[in-house]
């Protein structure tokens, strides 16, 4: 079937593609981006012998979606087209796969796995691929898989190595990069075509015929009024005064308002200073304060009672993890307040009245005999979870047969889960979806006609994209906030960025092709410096103490379990203690994790956690033999010769951490076990 339905506006966007250029398509939500691409891959597979053609998207539902809607449909009759996601067995044998398909379709960390892949037989090259497609092309910055793999791309053009693929770049917004002037908005698409090695086209002669095609959803400010009173939050705050007056601040360190992201900041470098100084009651009390500041921004977006269940999570348990005189102070404080926080939580004072204008703007669309279909977008996994309780517990929405379900990222729901809850939308069978971002990009739902955005602050990418879910006939797209709030003022941003974003845009696409080449080409050639000067600094920063030189401490009760050199890295993801009695410091807890889904070379155990206190990791059997604490490095401080220090991300740890070699650690246990 060479005959797809075509609009002439995604023919027009295309021609350059089908000239062998490499090109980012540039049109809004719902114009129809993949079946241009489908169309640029069908004519490709005609003209090119020996053909291959990669289709990369950001997520897992947009592998099926595009296989299922677009990819498969348009080009199976003729052609082999496989999907792999993250559950299937292909992506451990992606070289083979390439190789029996015509056209492939997977997230792009799966293709950055392949193209890294140390195994010769499995290993990936982007001279098998003859066009990369690149959905949501607009992540392709800073250390994505989508730019790790167009770096990759640009050494070997740069190097003059080995044939390439033609690129094809699909995107809605390739955003101002937060830029607030029309030059730094061109800066910011310039290097976006500069790390996709793409010229940008949108279409000019064919706008009406696009703007009769896709209609915007009707957008409404569905504002709420501010808190006339708060005893609740009035409350939290009192014992945030407390824990500051015991705790004694650094006189340098002015603290932000509480309640607000900037006041998140401020704690967590008061953690940091507490680890640098040795200073533990310093760095509990900001741990704490942590949570009553989250406490504080949820009692903002829901209720009080999920507020006061958030804290109620927190201090379960600390009873029997006691170390000294600030534990005691930190959870008695808890303690002595916690039956007046219930009391307050009750408190028809402490309603949020953005949850009733939220209640207000579903109620206008839903009733019991509309079929309506919404998605309302919110921050957290938490808020997701709580907002699908308050739905399902409100009389006047079951009775306007609201009917929801979540979805959130990978951490805290499966695949197939989501896939469930995205399959019953589709039907009818579920009409409310309460999201996370991940249902932002991509997601068709034709009769999808109202999203509602709530407690989120975003940029104008996200924005767009999430008001292109809303496909249906006179949809709507709702922000849900206080009045002069920060989502309010965000919003409206955020549609001057839009604007700003087009404008740059067109900048762009009016330079002459040589006055483009020569600026990309600047841009790449700054960028692969830029590179290896990172490179460095990472080798140098990895490189600063002996691994043995460095301890890891529990980062709760601060005791020693650990050295730099104890560390191993298996199969360049997980960060093991290859030392067996390392498990004299740690405890088991409860059943296997379950992830949804199987891994080839290793399964998950039981969760981890300090025989003192704090949650480390989880346990995982390594090739049905070696059993080993997977540690996450943000449980630990780090005791180096130059002073204690905490980092997020094992990358960042100040010495080398070493390859796993399981063939090694097979003989080393085979020997400790006989000499015992």
């Amino acid at each position: 079937m060479s005959q797809l339905a075509m609009y002439e506006y995604q023919r027009e966007v295309v021609q350059r593609a089908l000239r062998g250029e490499n090109i980012i398509v540039w049109l809004p939500p719902g114009a129809g981006k993949t079946r241009a691409a489908v169309y640029v891959a069908l004519k490709h597979l005609e003209t090119t012998p020996g053909a291959k053609v990669v289709v990369l998207v950001p997520t897992v539902h947009l592998v099926e979606q595009h296989y299922r809607k677009e990819f498969f449909p348009g080009l199976g009759h003729a052609y082999k087209v496989t999907a792999v996601s993250g559950d299937s067995d292909e992506k451990n044998f992606l070289a083979a796969t390439l190789r029996d398909a015509r056209v492939l379709l997977c997230t792009a960390q799966i293709l950055l796995n392949g193209l890294t892949c140390d195994e010769e037989a499995k290993r990936v090259e982007l001279s098998d691929i003859t066009l990369l497609v690149l959905d949501e092309c607009h992540h392709t910055q800073k250390e994505t898989p989508y730019n790790k793999i167009m770096r990759l791309y640009l050494e070997k053009k740069m190097g003059g190595d080995g044939a390439l693929p033609q690129v094809l770049g699909l995107t809605a917004s390739p955003g101002s990069g937060g830029a607030k002037s029309l030059e730094r908005a061109v800066d910011h698409v310039l290097q976006i075509c500069a790390n996709l090695d793409c010229a940008i086209v949108s279409t000019q002669d064919c706008t009406e015929e696009l703007h009769m095609t896709v209609k915007r959803p009707r957008k409404t400010f569905d504002i709420a009024e501010k808190r006339q009173e708060d005893p609740f939050g009035d409350h939290v705050q009192l014992m945030m005064r407390h824990i500051h007056r015991f705790m004694k601040p650094p006189p340098d360190l002015i603290f932000k308002e509480f309640g607000t992201q900037e006041y998140e900041n401020d704690v967590v470098t008061l953690k940091k200073k507490g680890v640098a100084n040795y200073d533990r009651p310093l760095q509990q009390c900001a741990i704490h304060l942590r949570e009553y500041n989250d406490a504080l921004l949820i009692h903002d977006t829901l209720l009080a009672r999920d507020a006061l269940s958030s804290l109620e999570d927190f201090y379960a348990g600390k009873e029997t993890n006691v170390i000294d005189d600030t534990d005691r102070f930190l959870l008695n404080l808890f303690k002595d307040h916690r039956s007046e926080l219930t009391a307050l939580a009750r408190d028809p004072l402490s309603e949020n009245p953005k949850m009733a204008r939220l209640e207000s703007t579903l109620l206008e669309h839903f009733g019991p005999n509309v079929k309506s279909r919404g998605i309302l977008f919110s921050g957290t996994r938490k808020s997701t979870h709580c907002l699908n309780q308050w739905v399902r517990a409100n009389d006047k929405m079951r009775f306007a047969g609201i009917e929801p379900a979540v979805i959130t990222g990978s951490a805290a729901m499966t695949q197939a889960d989501r896939d469930d809850a995205i399959r019953k939308f589709r039907s009818g069978s579920v009409n409310l979806l309460i999201a996370t971002s991940v249902a932002e990009e991509g997601l068709d739902i034709p009769q999808c006609d109202l999203v509602v955005r709530y407690g989120l602050l975003t940029n104008e990418i996200a924005q767009q994209q999430a008001s292109g879910r809303a496909r249906a006939p006179d949809s709507r797209y709702a922000l849900v906030a206080r009045r002069g709030g920060r989502e309010e003022r965000r919003e409206h941003l955020n549609d001057s960025l839009e604007a700003l974003t087009a404008e740059a845009v067109e900048s762009v696409r009016r330079l002459s092709p040589g006055k483009f080449r020569e600026k990309i080409a600047q841009l790449q050639a700054l960028a692969a410096s830029r590179g290896k000067l990172a490179e460095m600094q990472i080798l140098e920063k990895n490189s600063c103490y002996s691994a043995a030189g460095v301890q890891l401490l529990c980062s709760n009760c601060l005791t020693p379990v650990a050295q730099g050199d104890h560390i191993q890295l298996v199969e360049k993801m997980h960060y093991v203690n290859v030392r067996p009695e390392f498990r004299n410091h740690y405890y088991k807890e409860g059943a296997p994790l379950r992830f949804g889904k199987t891994f080839e070379d290793w399964e998950p155990g039981c969760i981890i956690k300090c025989k003192k206190c704090n949650e480390w990791g989880f346990e995982m059997k390594y090739r049905k033999a070696a059993l080993l604490p997977n540690l996450a490095i943000k449980n630990f401080v780090l005791q180096t010769p130059g002073g204690r220090t905490t980092v997020k991300k094992w990358k960042d740890v100040p010495f080398c951490v070493q390859h796993f070699d399981f063939a090694q650690f097979c003989r080393k246990h085979y020997r400790d076990l006989l000499d015992s």
